[in-house]
């Protein structure tokens, strides 16, 4: 039975084959951040409007120094094959998607790292792969987790704002509030005093106190 990886663990090691070859993971992340996301089936519609989503982004991702890639219990042949599917979808002649896709036909990787619906079963009875979302650091640890049910699809833009959050926190002693964007405002560190909080952010920090008097909230405009 897998066991849960908590934030801040190592990430696991593993080599796989994909649509682009066979990968060490850890040698093919580099330096980079990475994005590690699973997806039930080849050739399923929800899976084809999420790998469609995913092509399209791929640039924003790129910015941000992200490296993208999938996971799928089908062959490479198959996955070949379902790239021209999503960029049918996407209306876009490329049959090459802009990232892998990690076949796992054994349904290894699947296990190993938790990836399975418990309350979801293909034809055969099992347990379908789960729409994992992995967060990778360059220190190869994990940053950042979701696990979606096999019926419901992902938020793509809800993981790039996520990974915005993750590595403007990485850097600046700051959390980022609900709903934050790039751009708005986010919150000091209750840890950090106030004289210094100051100096380390030059664009100003404003309080506000809340009726309790032991909860207050310092902000500060800062970005990536």
């Amino acid at each position: 039975m897998a066991t849960a990886i908590l934030l801040g663990q190592r990430f696991p090691d593993f080599e796989a084959e994909t649509t682009e070859g066979t990968i060490r993971f850890h040698e093919w992340l580099g330096s980079a951040w990475g994005i590690l996301f699973s997806h039930p089936a080849d050739y399923t519609p929800v899976c084809t409007t999420e790998l469609g989503r995913a092509a399209k982004m791929s640039d924003e991702f790129k910015k941000r120094n992200v490296k993208m890639i999938a996971l799928s219990i089908d062959s490479i042949e198959d996955h070949i094959g379902w790239s021209k599917d999503i960029n049918s979808y996407n209306d876009s002649k490329p049959e090459k998607l802009p990232f892998p896709i990690i076949a796992d036909k054994n349904r290894d990787l699947a296990v190993k790292l938790g990836m399975l619906d418990l309350d979801e079963k293909n034809k055969e009875g099992l347990p379908v792969t789960a729409r994992a979302v992995f967060i990778i650091g360059p220190d190869k640890k994990l940053k950042l987790s979701i696990l979606y049910p096999a019926t419901t699809g992902r938020n793509f833009d809800e993981i790039l704002r996520v990974i915005d959050s993750l590595q403007l926190t990485d850097t600046k002693k700051v959390a980022a509030p609900v709903n934050w964007k790039q751009g708005d405002m986010c919150m000091v560190l209750p840890s950090i005093p106030m004289e210094e909080a100051t100096k380390m952010f030059p664009k100003g920090v404003s309080t506000k106190e809340l009726p309790s008097g032991k909860n207050y909230m310092r902000y500060t405009n800062i970005s990536t």
